[in-house]
């Protein structure tokens, strides 16, 4: 683990905090967050399942 890998893994975590912040500002409920956060990786896994077809 070199310099650049120890100033990632703080940045990523300053965004993870700022990201759930923000939701937390919005007052969603535990299942609500959840059903959200599933909907997300079902569109990210979409689109990479999309790419992956696309690019053979």
């Amino acid at each position: 683990m070199n310099e650049y890998s120890i100033v990632s893994i703080i940045s990523l975590l300053g965004f993870l905090v700022l990201a759930v912040s923000a939701l937390s500002a919005h007052r969603l409920s535990l299942k609500k967050g959840l059903v959200m956060a599933l909907a997300w990786g079902a569109i990210f896994a979409m689109v990479v399942l999309f790419i992956d077809i696309v690019a053979l």
